[in-house]
């Protein structure tokens, strides 16, 4: 860990550990732009119509660098270089300012959920050392990525030399409350909220002290966080893209600035969380199109599970509303437009997933995949390919689907635990398409890292 001063905290290092630095961050001048107002959700969330409202709702939204509006139909890369003209305008300017010193931030979220309870989730900004995917790496990614997104975030990372959105990651650590606790007792240097509600507080700190000290909250909190792996939650595209970018920028520098130490392109921004402290995440469930419905159906899934018919659509949510069971087995929501009923699986249904480690041969999107196969011929592709299975996080709209006749059957899905995402992660496997959606996002605009010395 290096402190503001540039030099370096006296700890072991293991290669299978992250390294976490504080970074000097690039934000809005607050005296001159609302932050609620130029605050944006991270690019692979915004849908057009989103996008459009972004744009109207303040000259200087975040949404202007994250997700470019194409403005040249006969030019794709002209939206890339908008976005670099408009961040060194808004450096420039003064909309934008680096903080004086390299620190941590410590990101606080106060959010509702769909059943009207408040939470929060607490974690820090800091810069983390790139390095290789894998399970025996310090960073392991828990799903896969695809080429389209990876190539538009480079481009941009390309154009712009700046971290816009963090990657954000989970660490099997509990109990970091105490020192969270401590580094946001004073006044919150931002203190907003967003159009969605969720209410987001920043606090720095400088990591100060000796050598060798351990008791400054800050410097424990990131020894504590580097202590073991950390599991990408969100941003496996932006963190791949960041690894091409360090490749190819290092090959370039080589060239000019031969032995430059400790090149600030090594890094990417990162929010990290103890497990504890993470978002929360979000069930999504599946709309199955193509396939018998009704008793056909429950028929069928008898082989790989106990079922427990539902009187209607309203009883059945109301069951998966009730704690998982304690045991861990899957269980399912179905509705059909005949009836809907609880499946609890049968242990069994673990063969059917050939050599994946039992961790991930258990996560209930497996289990449902399995069934889904057998009974339904919906295969891998159909996950994927968006006719066969729509996905909604609202299970009163996969219910809807299903009674308006766009869906023959739906399946209503626990959330997968947080703990469950690092388990499949350090067990070198991944998860399917749809299996976690950690909620609320953190927003683009509170930081930005720029990759520059």
């Amino acid at each position: 860990m290096t402190r503001g001063t540039g030099r370096k905290l006296h700890r072991r290092y293991h290669p299978r550990v992250p390294i976490l630095r504080p970074l000097r961050a690039l934000r809005f001048d607050a005296t001159r732009v609302p932050l609620a107002a130029v605050l944006c959700p991270p690019y692979d969330i915004i849908s057009p119509s989103e996008q459009a409202v972004l744009l109207a709702r303040h000259p200087n939204n975040a949404v202007r660098l994250e997700l470019p509006p194409v403005t040249d139909p006969a030019d794709p890369g002209r939206r890339y270089r908008d976005a670099a003209r408009t961040l060194a305008e808004w450096r420039r300017d003064g909309t934008l300012r680096m903080d004086e010193r390299a620190a941590l931030y410590v990101h606080e979220m106060r959010y509702g959920m769909p059943d009207g309870s408040s939470h929060s989730a607490r974690g820090v900004f800091v810069r983390l050392r790139l390095e290789p995917l894998g399970r025996d790496s310090g960073v392991r990614p828990h799903e896969h990525t695809m080429s389209g997104p990876k190539e538009d975030r480079y481009h941009l990372l390309r154009a712009t030399g700046t971290n816009l959105s963090p990657i954000v990651l989970v660490h099997d650590r509990k109990g970091v409350a105490p020192l969270l606790d401590a580094l946001s007792a004073g006044p919150a240097m931002v203190d907003t909220t967003d159009a969605s509600g969720v209410r987001h507080r920043l606090w720095a700190h400088s990591v100060e002290g000796s050598e060798t000290a351990t008791d400054d909250p800050a410097t424990e909190l990131i020894e504590l966080l580097a202590a073991s792996p950390l599991t990408i939650a969100d941003g496996h595209h932006r963190y791949e893209t960041a690894l091409r970018y360090r490749d190819e920028l290092g090959e370039e520098r080589a060239r000019d600035r031969p032995g430059e130490p400790d090149p600030p392109y090594d890094y990417v921004l990162a929010l990290v969380y103890a497990v504890d402290e993470a978002p929360a995440v979000l069930a999504t469930h599946r709309v199955i199109v193509g396939i018998p419905s009704g008793g056909g159906l429950l028929a069928d899934l008898a082989a790989s599970f106990d079922i427990e018919p539902v009187r209607d659509a309203h009883e059945l949510q109301r069951c998966m509303g009730e704690p998982r069971p304690a045991d861990g087995a899957s269980r399912f929501g179905v509705w059909t437009r005949d009836g809907g009923a609880i499946l609890r699986a049968h242990d069994d249904h673990l063969a059917q997933r050939g050599d994946d480690p039992e961790v991930a041969r258990r996560l209930d999107v497996n289990v449902l995949a399995s069934a889904l196969s057998r009974v339904a011929g919906v295969e891998a592709s159909d996950l994927v390919g968006g006719e066969r299975v729509l996905y909604t996080k609202d299970a009163g709209e996969a219910i809807a689907l299903v009674e308006s006749g766009e869906g023959d059957a739906c399946f209503l899905l626990d959330a997968t635990p947080v703990e469950q995402v690092i388990e499949v992660a350090a067990a070198g496997a991944v998860m399917p398409q749809k299996s976690t959606y950690f909620h609320p996002k953190a927003p683009t605009g509170l930081l930005f890292n720029p990759l520059e010395p």
